[in-house]
């Protein structure tokens, strides 16, 4: 959320609490009570309150006992994003081509601060295993596609984001060093491209590029990855690299079609 000094006169306060509210749920929070929600936002607890009591006369939120959780309702706030934005139709296309032509799976994401949001994705895999489903969102430090996307900002953007960023060991392998991290965002702006292994979860070895605009500006990465043992970075290198490339420019020239989507993508 922007600082206070930086919000417009029109901004409301308590849609953006609202929105914060619904965002703090997730895999490791499916469910809090009223106090764990004020606590994860930084709300006091009448203003909490407040917020879900609306939220769950809208039908986004109930309530089991003391526990609040999402209802269903709130897919209808990814489903309209994707359709608006003819997800289907632009980016899943050149995902499937990927994936059948080398299995494993694929994906598209986003920046969104210090997170990576997967905006589509393709996959075969069938793992228990971190999930790469639409609408993921996972630190960009352990990524390659956020990695790409880091290496995207100017120097000084870089930096803040990096300054913003919780650093947690995800695995043994995770890079949690903010300056060895920069070192690796400069390898990847300098080669054009990012792979990681196990950095996110175990059995994850990844390749990815960006997706730039017309300005050369990244707006969005591509990946493809498979099993750690079963694919190394150097094999992903050698036999899907120039294919990605092929597939992130292609998927550029499709959303340079459309800058609604554009748009989005780039923030």
């Amino acid at each position: 959320m922007a600082r206070d000094g930086d919000k417009p006169a029109e901004f409301v306060e308590a849609l953006a609490k609202g929105l914060a509210i619904l965002e703090s749920f997730d895999t490791t929070h499916p469910e809090m009570t009223l106090s764990e929600v004020a606590r994860r936002v930084g709300l006091s607890p009448a203003a909490a309150r407040r917020s879900l009591i609306t939220l769950a006369e809208l039908g986004y939120v109930g309530q089991h006992d003391k526990r609040f959780h999402l209802k269903p309702r709130i897919m209808a706030l990814g489903s309209a994003f994707y359709f608006s934005a003819r997800v289907d139709e632009l980016l899943q296309p050149d995902l499937r081509d990927l994936v059948n032509r080398f299995g494993d799976a694929s994906s598209v994401g986003a920046l969104d601060r210090t997170q990576v949001i997967y905006v589509a994705h393709v996959s075969v895999q069938r793992a228990r295993r971190a999930a790469a489903v639409v609408g993921a969102r996972y630190p960009a430090y352990a990524t390659s596609m956020g990695r790409v996307l880091l290496a995207g900002l100017d120097d000084a953007t870089l930096n803040a984001r990096l300054a913003q960023t919780d650093f947690q060991p995800l695995t043994s392998k995770t890079c949690t060093d903010p300056c060895q991290l920069r070192q690796e965002v400069m390898t990847v702006r300098a080669n054009g491209y990012a792979t990681t292994v196990d950095q996110l979860d175990y059995g994850i070895t990844a390749l990815a590029v960006p997706i730039r605009d017309p300005q050369g500006r990244t707006i969005a990465a591509l990946n493809s990855s498979g099993y750690t043992g079963v694919v190394t970075p150097e094999s992903l290198i050698r036999e899907r690299l120039p294919a990605l490339r092929e597939a992130a420019s292609h998927i550029a020239h499709e959303i340079a079609r459309f800058p609604v989507l554009q748009s989005v993508l780039g923030g």
